[in-house]
């Protein structure tokens, strides 16, 4: 993606907040394919006439093909102070995902051992001794049903691989697109997860942030529960 592509949410002297397109990376991979990352490092160095490599912190992840909010550290001390409040519990991610079954239970904790097979590139549910196992745990609230689909709101309590994909596919409800997991295809490749909220302490000042971006709501499954949607985002 371009540099002029970017949707930026809040920029200052030490963090950047974009919002992530679906199906790009959020950093370079094996693939190959241009990323986030680079977009967003271009865009510094354009913007600002940097010489050299320009500083940019990877401090979180979104899968390839879930969109919204993003924050990069510009500076190596915002960096580390976003990973600690990382690692301490310090960021709260909040999701929409569109599911292509509506769940039994309207509001539940999901808590499983999960591990990631790297040959193929997925994430499986598994008992907790097995090798490689890591603790995934999740809140979700179904917002709206439709069609014999349900619009779910999701906090993470850990922050592992595919972790929203997995869980809510163990329970015979897996993301509407999300074919990896069982989910059915989704028109135009809307991929029905979405990173809508994000909030965290600002590394250097301690201000409260909070970023709120809609999914695309002109696009089927989105288009069903805009109003859901909506009244999500004013509260």
């Amino acid at each position: 993606m371009e540099a002029d592509d970017l949707i930026i949410l809040h920029e200052d002297n030490h963090i950047i907040v974009v919002l992530k397109p679906q199906n790009v990376p959020c950093c370079p991979d094996e693939s190959g394919d241009d990323s986030l990352f680079d977009a967003v490092k271009r865009y510094i160095k354009m913007t600002y006439n940097k010489p050299g490599n320009v500083y940019l912190g990877l401090v979180h992840r979104l899968d390839r093909p879930t969109g919204g909010v993003m924050v990069f550290a510009k500076t190596d001390k915002a960096a580390a102070r976003l990973s600690e409040s990382m690692k301490s519990g310090g960021f709260s991610k909040r999701y929409l995902a569109v599911l292509s079954s509506v769940p039994t239970r309207k509001q539940a904790t999901l808590e499983n051992y999960i591990k990631k097979n790297p040959l193929n590139n997925m994430v499986y549910v598994c008992t907790k001794t097995d090798e490689g196992a890591k603790f995934a745990s999740l809140d979700y609230s179904v917002v709206g049903a439709d069609a014999g689909l349900a619009l779910c709101e999701v906090s993470l309590h850990t922050g592992r691989t595919h972790q929203i994909r997995v869980q809510m596919a163990s329970i015979n409800c897996p993301i509407f697109g999300d074919m990896r997991y069982g989910g059915p295809k989704a028109e135009k490749g809307a991929f029905a997860l979405w990173a809508y909220r994000l909030g965290f302490e600002h590394p250097v000042t301690h201000e409260a942030m909070k970023f709120l971006i809609e999914p695309p709501t002109d696009l089927k499954p989105w288009n069903l529960f805009a109003s859901e949607i909506d009244e999500i985002l004013r509260k």
